[in-house]
């Protein structure tokens, strides 16, 4: 023990000789170390963390899949969860779920409140194993249907029946805190969800959430929980809004799972022939894994880039160790003259390893916290548990066992170097260079390794910032500059003709306010998060049911387009003359215009479509307008279809477009929707520009986080090219002295020592380009508009790292042009 203290306090005194050395290599190792640290914080929270439920393996998503029409993960209908629920032998138990909005309203408080919602079978929280934390569950009996009132015998006057009780309602945990202060007096209490009276008979655990992949509409943290009262085994085969999740029996696999709902989705298309056409097919993801899905190739790239972060830090320490063991290999031979052996010399030599190890993983867990923070700020709202990314245990863990490998591995091997001294010989020499010409050849080959893992995060660097430029300047059909939006759920008007009245006098209330220049509405509005589809053929699919496709259906006012600057193509626009309950019009995108009459005018056409009866209809395509990106700015998706408002009441989702800042008017929008519908008001108010941001959010994370990281790794290149070329002027200071002193002009040696640098930076662009090759292809769904090995982007990173290569030789090659020869001569 009191060795390996002298061999701490020993180092500690090294390092105060050369601070410059200590801090350099401290802060460079905590610099990779931090932002591995960092990004390995979403993988433990996102990847590796389990789902906050209760033996969350064994939860699945039982996913509806329309097979024949390219949709996936479409909602289910009451009866085919039914079939499902009575039928399967491999869960343990089976629930149904949907979330929206509503007006709660407490009674002797005037103020209502728009909440989320979530409406499920009594079974979901024992299902999840979620905690009751005051009051209690639901019971089986919450999801019984009322009976239908009992009609009198003929002649008799009807007896006023009692009121039925109220049905229940569980609200979470952070609902009950803000709005009822968390007082548990509040069970027992009737509340208000719209116009139906519900009692409060629960509160849910502390951190209670849902947990679906970023692409399905569902609220994560719903205020208020009600119980699916229907009756499910008479309920529709395609009126579909249910989410279902189950869990397994404990000796059940995911395969048996499969092959079960398997077989009833077999038997559903044998025995209906629109689940036939339709190809529905149901599919088990076991939850974890759906969830990540989406999100792990962009997660895993990321984490790709820090560890070729964390190398290159790692690589420039090695160098920094190489130099230094050289410049003391007379001081280790000196201490092996007098009798110090092998083993401890490299023991030495570790221990300081050890010890800038220690200090890195200190200064580099702090970077680390303050990178978390960073994080969740850049983070996509789309990220699964972003709030639960934090600096644990575990990350502590990681980081440590990175320090400690890193400085281990890449300290190891000169301190092996410098272990083995050639004594005598380094005894006799005068000059001051001979050991760092001994290990010139290791620190070039570091260097190149840290040119080639540069370059690697350049190309990835540049295939983002390509993929985002794209993004800007894709056309979606539609323009999100200086548009407010909002929602108005629940607008309970008693006919079409009051509707209509309504909507209208809005949008010219709307279009009265300063700064408006027009005003819309529509359910859903593009990239809002919402999803509605029907079905839809020509006349041949009343034939042959499998010539129907899917698309997403949009409703909207007279106006919409105008609005929102989506071109027309041929037809016309809706009319407020059009916007009539018996009207069967309607306007399609040219995706599905396309489709269904390609190379003729749509115009006139019959177009079959089920939006909002049981059977399909007969429509009249009145115009052709551009396709609307609905998902995803960059790409077209679905197609989609347009019908008036009048005809299914649904556009909710009001789009206001004006001359300046959107949210200047936000006032003035809530006021104008106070007055005319005082019981909702205005709610999700945000300019329709975040909406964009949001679908781009994803794209925009990975490019800000590669981009630092390629940058960092740049310049620690260019610091290892810089200190290579230094050693390099150090160890041929006579050799320039004897060139200048037989005629060799200031100009050829500084073109000599830049063509050392570049000759190490060409073989490590050429490394980097081979793995680039082999390691972009990882980045294809990241990618918007261009291609992994695109060979603009190559040739930009080659030239332009070059550039800097020939910047960071440069200082050291002017340094050793301007030696005067005389003094150079007679210092060695």
């Amino acid at each position: 023990m009191s060795t390996f203290l002298g061999d701490i306090v020993h180092a500690l005194r090294m390092f105060a000789k050369k601070p410059a050395f200590a801090l350099t290599a401290i802060l460079t190792l905590a610099l990779g170390i931090g932002a591995a640290a960092a990004i390995f914080s979403v993988v433990n929270a996102v990847l590796l963390r389990p789902l906050p439920y209760d033996r969350p393996e064994r939860l699945v998503h039982i996913a509806n899949d329309l097979r024949a029409r390219n949709v996936e993960d479409f909602p289910w209908p009451p009866a085919d969860f039914h079939d499902l629920r009575s039928t399967q032998r491999v869960f343990s138990g089976v629930a149904g779920l949907l979330t929206g909005r509503q007006v709660f309203v407490t009674p002797g408080q005037a103020e209502a409140e728009q909440v989320s919602t979530g409406a499920a079978t009594p079974n979901l929280f024992r299902v999840l194993g979620a905690r009751i934390q005051v009051g209690s569950d639901f019971s089986d009996a919450d999801g019984v249907p009322p009976p239908p009132p009992t009609q009198a015998p003929q002649g008799q006057p009807q007896q006023a029946a009692a009121p039925p009780p109220p049905p229940k309602t569980i609200l979470s945990h952070q609902f009950w805190q803000r709005r009822f202060g968390g007082n548990p007096a509040v069970v027992g209490t009737v509340v208000r969800l719209g116009e139906q009276p519900f009692e409060v008979i629960g509160v849910l655990e502390p951190g209670f959430e849902l947990l679906y992949p970023p692409g399905i509409s569902v609220e994560r943290l719903p205020d208020v929980w009600t119980p699916l009262a229907l009756d499910f085994a008479s309920g529709s085969r395609i009126n579909v809004f249910l989410r279902v999740i189950g869990r397994l029996k404990d000796d059940v696999t995911v395969e048996q799972a499969q092959r079960e709902v398997d077989a009833l989705a077999a038997d559903l298309r044998s025995r209906f022939p629109i689940k036939n056409t339709a190809g529905v097919a149901f599919r088990i993801e076991p939850m974890h894994e759906d969830l990540v899905r989406e999100v792990r190739p962009v997660i895993l790239a990321l984490m790709g880039a820090v560890t070729f972060v964390l190398l290159i830090a790692c690589a420039n320490v090695a160098n920094l160790l190489l130099v230094r063991a050289a410049a003391r290999e007379r001081e280790l031979a000196v201490r092996a003259a007098l009798g110090g052996t092998r083993w401890r010399i490299v023991r030495q030599l570790l221990t300081e390893s050890l010890i800038l190890a220690a200090l890195s993983i200190a200064l580099g867990l702090l970077f680390a916290w303050g990178g978390v923070r960073v994080l969740i700020m850049l983070g996509p709202e789309n990220l699964p548990r972003l709030a639960h990314v934090t600096v644990d245990p575990r990350v502590v863990t990681f980081a440590a066992i990175a320090g400690a490998v890193s400085i281990v591995v890449f300290g190891l091997i000169p301190a092996i170097r410098a272990s083995r001294p050639d004594v005598m010989d380094l005894l006799r020499r005068a000059g001051r260079t001979g050991g760092l010409a001994s290990g010139n050849w290791l620190r070039s080959a570091v260097v190149t390794a840290e040119v080639a893992l540069s370059f690697v995060l350049l190309v990835g660097c540049g295939l983002m910032i390509r993929s985002f430029v794209a993004l800007q300047r894709a056309e979606p059909g539609y323009d999100v500059s200086n548009v407010l939006t909002f929602s108005t759920p629940n607008l309970r008007l008693p006919n079409a003709a009051a509707r209509q009245s309504f909507m209208r006098n809005m949008r010219e209330r709307l279009r009265a306010i300063p700064g408006v220049i027009d005003a819309t509405a529509a359910s859903p509005l593009p990239l809002d998060g919402r999803d509605a589809n029907a079905r839809w053929g020509t006349e041949e699919a009343l034939t042959d049911p499998s010539k129907f496709q899917q698309a997403t259906v949009h409703t909207v006012v007279p106006g919409y387009f105008s609005a929102m600057r989506t071109r027309v193509i041929e037809g016309r626009e809706f009319t407020e003359a059009d916007n009539q309950p018996g009207a069967r019009l309607i306007i399609i995108d040219r995706v599905l215009a396309g489709k269904a009459f390609p190379g003729q005018s749509a115009v006139g056409k019959t177009l079959i479509a089920r939006i909002s009866t049981p059977e399909p209809q007969r429509y009249e395509v009145i115009g052709v307008v551009d396709h609307q990106r609905h998902f995803n700015p960059a790409r077209d998706g679905r197609e989609g279809m347009f019908v008036p408002d009048i005809q299914h009441g649904a556009a909710n989702r009001w789009a206001v477009r004006t001359s300046g800042d959107p949210m200047q008017i936000a006032a003035a929008a809530r006021a104008l929707v106070s007055e005319l519908n005082p019981r909702t008001g205005a709610i999700e108010v945000q300019p329709m520009a975040a909406f964009l941001a949001k679908a781009q959010a994803q794209t925009k994370f990975a490019l800000v986080l590669i981009g630092i990281f390629a940058g960092v790794a740049l310049a620690l290149a260019a610091v290892g090219l810089y200190s290579v070329l230094s050693t390099t002027v150090r160890q041929r200071t006579a050799e320039i002295g004897v060139r200048m002193a037989f005629g060799a002009g200031h100009a050829s040696i500084f073109n000599m020592m830049v063509g050392q640098g570049l000759r190490l930076s060409a073989a490590g662009v050429g490394l980097g380009i081979i793995a680039a090759l082999l390691m972009t292809g990882a980045m294809q769904s990241m990618l918007v508009g261009v291609g992994p090995s695109d060979p603009a982007t190559f040739i930009v990173m080659t030239i332009g790292f070059l550039v800097i290569a020939a910047v960071a030789c440069g200082l050291p090659a002017l340094r050793a042009s301007r030696l005067d020869p005389m003094v150079a001569l007679r210092d060695e």
